[in-house]
């Protein structure tokens, strides 16, 4: 058993390692002095949003970015709050005038809202590709309803796309989190995921991304058939769409790392929430096309299992050096993620008790998502 916890941590240490070093050498995008000239269409599906979209709504009507080269299309998921609502009242404050100077110049922002149109078992693909049956844009970029853009967003993707000519791009998300151990948690869980994204382009080896900030051709999207072949997946519009990407024209897909271009998001308020949330992330690991990225996940998996296994079954002088030495392993890549998304202050506050519950949570949200249905938006999903 020794030889085969020895041999699992080597291999997990290498893979953070080699994480870490692609992570530092993927340099922050220095904007060249570019004249602005792409077109957006930013695609936003959204279902029963109605407290998220206010922060939105507001941090479109911020962007500056010619308002004749963007239009947003909000696409209503069979929303049974007042989601609707919430947008028409927004919409009619910035064009009305006499509203004063806050949103002077969102007066021209072009946003539309148009129903889903469900063809498959994934919401969320249909959304999307329903939009992109009507944007009238060649670039088209997603978000999700529960997002802060910043200020420069769209300013920021242009030049690196007149810069850098790529049919994708991949940007970092971060979360907004209160100071408990639940949102503390879900920020360990989600900077691990954006520094293995960044780290995984650093290496020449992208294997993951976040459709709340995401870029692409449409032509090229309609080249590889969108979404076909996955759709029966209830999530992974991003990954798997993502992955036709990579295998079409490995070069054309990058990674724009910037603190001018970070969505910001918001963890969920409950653990059945997370629980559900992540088991719908998981669902579709299975369906992923690189071997290479399962075998990640795999050892992944029994470094977690030997951290479970010694902490219930090992003496006292052993049950904690599996969870110690990933802790420290990890630290390796989480330094440099937590610096660049200035998670700083809170994170070590957090950072034994959050690992030591990690391999638990993970096991069992692996188990879930192969023996159960998940919940997610007041629906339920199959793997």
């Amino acid at each position: 058993m020794i030889w085969l916890l020895v041999f699992t941590f080597v291999f997990y240490a290498i893979l953070i390692v080699s994480l870490s070093i692609g992570f530092k050498n993927s340099p922050n995008y220095i904007p060249q002095n570019t004249e602005t000239k792409t077109s957006f269409s930013v695609i936003i599906p959204f279902r029963n949003e109605a407290k998220n979209l206010p922060l939105l709504l507001k941090s479109i009507s911020e962007l500056k970015y010619p308002k004749n080269l963007v239009e947003f299309i909000l696409v209503d998921d069979a929303s049974s709050d007042n989601s609707i609502e919430v947008i028409n009242n927004f919409l009619s404050v910035i064009t009305n005038e006499e509203q004063g100077e806050t949103f002077k110049d969102a007066t021209r922002i072009d946003i539309k809202v148009i129903k889903n149109v469900r063809i498959s078992n994934s919401p969320k693909k249909d959304a999307i590709t329903t939009a992109i049956t009507t944007a009238k844009n060649n670039w088209i970029v997603t978000t999700d309803a529960d997002c802060m853009l910043p200020i420069n967003w769209l300013n920021i993707l242009d030049n690196f796309i007149l810069n850098k000519k790529p049919n994708m791009v991949v940007a970092p998300v971060n979360y907004k989190v209160e100071n408990n151990f639940l949102e503390q948690f879900q920020l360990l869980d989600f900077m691990s995921m954006q520094g293995t994204t960044i780290g995984g382009f650093g290496i020449n080896f992208p294997f993951l991304c976040n459709g709340a900030n995401f870029a692409y051709k449409k032509t090229t999207f309609l080249e590889l058939n969108g979404f076909k072949g996955n759709n029966n997946i209830a999530s992974g519009d991003d990954i798997f769409l993502f992955e036709k990407f990579i295998k079409a024209d490995k070069k054309s897909v990058r990674y724009l790392k910037s603190p001018n271009a970070i969505v910001t998001t918001f963890p969920v308020k409950s653990w059945t929430d997370l629980m559900n949330q992540r088991t719908r992330w998981a669902a579709k690991t299975s369906s992923f096309s690189s071997l290479r990225v399962k075998l990640i996940g795999l050892l992944v998996l029994f470094t977690n299992c030997f951290v479970i296994y010694y902490l219930l079954t090992g003496s006292v002088k052993m049950m904690f050096v599996p969870l110690v030495l990933k802790m420290s392993i990890d630290l390796f890549l989480f330094l440099p993620t937590i610096q660049f998304f200035n998670h700083k202050s809170s994170f070590f506050k957090w950072y034994f008790l959050s690992s030591l519950l990690y391999p638990f949570f993970s096991i069992l949200v692996i188990l879930k998502s192969i023996f159960f249905k998940y919940g997610w938006k007041d629906r339920r999903f199959k793997k």
